[in-house]
C-alpha cells in the first residue's frame, strides 16, 4: 500500500498539523475510473494551483450509486493505487458517501477543484471552502475524454465486429 493513500481522518489530521500559507491544499474528488488523458491533465493542473494535491476517491459503492450498476469497471484498490502511483497526487482518500462534502469539511481545503462542466452553484462543497476564505477553480476538461465515452467507444467497435 503507497503511503499516499491515507484514511480520512488520518489524512485530516495530518493537514491539520502541517498546513502552511505558502503550502495551500487543493482538493479534487471522482470516479476516476479508467484512467485516461482526461484526468492526468486535470490532476495535474489541479496540483499546480497549490502546495499539495488530495484526491477524494469515490469507493466503489459510491461509484455504483451514482454510475449504476455495472460502475466501476476498475475496483477502487487499483483505482487508488493507481492515482498514487502518478507524480501529481500527493494523497488519495477513499470516500463512500454519496458526495464529497463531509470530506471537504474534514481537510478543509484551501482551493477546490472541480471540472469546467461543472457550474459553480453546483459544485459540492463550494460554500463551506468560500467561507473558510479558500477559492473554487474549475479546470477545462479534455473534449472526448471521459470514461463513459470510451467505454461506448469500446462498445460501438466490438459491436461492428
Amino acid at each position: 500500500m503507497s503511503p499516499k493513500l491515507m484514511p480520512q481522518a488520518g489524512l485530516a489530521l495530518f493537514l491539520k498539523d502541517t498546513r502552511s500559507p505558502n503550502r495551500p491544499v487543493v482538493f479534487t474528488n471522482g470516479c476516476f475510473d479508467l484512467l485516461h488523458v482526461g484526468h492526468v491533465r486535470y490532476l495535474t493542473a489541479a496540483r499546480r494551483l497549490g502546495g499539495l494535491l488530495v484526491v477524494g476517491l469515490n469507493s466503489d459503492d459510491s461509484v455504483r450509486r451514482i454510475k449504476g450498476p455495472l460502475r466501476p469497471i476498475i475496483g477502487q484498490a487499483e483505482r487508488a493505487e493507481v492515482l498514487c502511483g502518478l507524480a501529481c497526487v500527493d494523497f488519495v482518500t477513499i470516500f463512500d458517501e454519496p458526495d464529497p462534502l463531509a470530506l471537504i469539511q474534514a481537510i478543509q481545503p484551501d482551493i477546490l477543484v472541480k471540472g469546467a462542466d461543472w457550474a459553480l452553484q453546483d459544485i459540492i462543497g463550494a460554500d463551506a471552502v468560500i467561507s473558510r476564505g479558500g477559492r473554487v477553480e474549475r479546470i477545462s476538461i479534455v473534449p472526448g475524454a471521459s470514461t463513459s465515452e470510451i467505454i461506448e467507444r469500446i462498445i460501438e467497435r466490438y459491436a461492428r465486429r
